[in-house]
C-alpha cells in the first residue's frame, strides 16, 4: 500500500517528466520488442501460405545449414576481420586526437579544429561513398585523372581490387568518425586537475610524460567501456556502406553476414530464403552477445571498470 500511494504522489509530481518518456518506451515497444516474435522465422520453414504462425517447425534447421554453408568461414572471417580493424583504428585514433587537442592552449583554435574534424560525421554514407569514388575512381576520378597524367595510361581498379575494400572502408570510416567519436575523450580530459599538470611541470615532468602518467590513466575507465560496447557490436559491421563498396570483383572480402543476409533474404542474388536469412542474423545477434558478455568479464577481472 505504502508502494502505490508513494509511485502515486511521485507521478502527480513529475508526470511532466513521464509523459517524456511515453515516446521513447513506445518506440522501444513497437521497433525493438515486438518485432522480436518474428526471430521465430529463424526456427520455421517459411511459406507464404503459413505465413509466421503456421509454418513447419524445423528447429535449428536452418542455423545448422548456415554452420554447414561454404558460406560460413568466408562471411564470418570477412566481418570479423574488418570489424577488428575497425574497432581498434576507431579507438586508436581518436584517443590520440583527443591528447593533441587537449594540448591546444588557444581557445578559438580549439573551436574551429573541433568543428572541422566533427563535420565528417554527418555526411550520409551513400554521399560518403559518392566521394571515395570521385576521389578514386580509375577513369573519371582525381587518382585516375592525375595517374593518366604522369604516366599516360590508367590506373588499375581500386575498388575492383578485393584485398584494398577493407582498407578503403575502415579509413573512410575513421576520416568520418574519429573527431565526433574523439568527443566523449575530450570531455573526460576535461575533468583532469589542472593542479596535477602544474606539480608535474614543477617535477620537471615533460609534455609526453605528463600525458603518459596523468591523462592516459585519467582516461583508461573510458576507453575500456567504449571498447568494450565496441566488441559488442565487433560483428554487426553496417550493411549500406559494404553493400554501396561491394561489386562482383572485391566479393571475397567485402561478403560479410550483413550482405549475405540480404543476398540469401531479398535480394534474389540466392534463392529468397525468409528463414535461412532470418537464422543467420539470429546467429549474428548471439554470438555479439556472447562477445560483448565474454568482453566484459575479461574487463571486470584485469580492473576495476567494467558495464555492470
Amino acid at each position: 500500500m505504502r508502494f502505490g500511494k508513494k509511485l502515486k504522489t511521485t507521478l502527480k509530481r513529475d508526470w511532466q517528466l513521464y509523459l517524456f518518456m511515453l515516446l521513447p518506451l513506445a518506440y522501444f515497444i513497437i521497433f525493438k520488442f515486438v518485432p522480436m516474435g518474428g526471430l521465430q522465422l529463424a526456427f520455421r520453414n517459411y511459406t507464404p501460405k503459413g505465413g509466421l504462425w503456421n509454418s513447419p517447425w524445423v528447429g535449428l534447421k536452418n542455423i545448422l545449414k548456415f554452420l554447414e554453408s561454404y558460406q560460413f568461414e568466408r562471411v564470418v572471417k570477412n566481418t570479423f576481420i574488418l570489424s577488428v580493424y575497425g574497432l581498434v583504428l576507431s579507438t586508436i585514433i581518436p584517443i590520440g586526437f583527443a591528447l593533441i587537442y587537449n594540448t591546444i592552449e588557444k581557445p578559438r583554435f580549439k573551436k574551429i579544429t573541433q568543428t572541422i574534424v566533427t563535420l565528417p560525421h554527418f555526411i550520409s554514407v551513400v554521399v560518403l561513398v559518392g566521394i571515395m569514388m570521385q576521389l578514386f575512381n580509375n577513369r573519371i576520378g582525381i587518382y585516375g585523372i592525375m595517374y593518366e597524367k604522369f604516366f599516360g595510361e590508367f590506373p588499375a581498379d581500386i575498388f575492383g581490387n578485393p584485398k584494398a575494400f577493407r582498407h578503403l572502408y575502415v579509413w573512410s570510416s575513421v576520416w568520418q568518425n574519429f573527431g565526433w567519436n574523439a568527443i566523449i575523450y575530450i570531455a573526460t580530459l576535461s575533468g583532469v586537475d589542472a593542479g596535477l599538470h602544474e606539480a608535474a611541470q614543477l617535477d620537471g615532468a615533460s609534455r609526453l610524460q605528463r600525458v603518459w602518467h596523468i591523462d592516459l590513466p585519467y582516461l583508461t575507465p573510458t576507453i575500456i567501456i567504449m571498447t568494450i560496447m565496441g566488441i559488442g557490436n565487433i560483428m554487426s559491421v553496417g550493411f549500406e556502406k559494404a553493400f554501396l563498396m561491394q561489386n562482383n570483383l572485391n566479393l571475397e572480402y567485402s561478403e560479410l553476414i550483413s550482405t549475405y543476409v540480404y543476398s540469401v533474404g531479398l535480394s534474389g542474388t540466392y534463392k529468397s530464403d525468409f528463414s535461412y536469412a532470418t537464422a543467420i542474423d539470429l546467429f549474428n545477434a548471439v554470438l555479439n552477445l556472447v562477445l560483448i558478455f565474454t568482453a566484459n568479464k575479461i574487463a571486470s577481472r584485469v580492473s576495476d571498470t567494467s558495464l555492470w
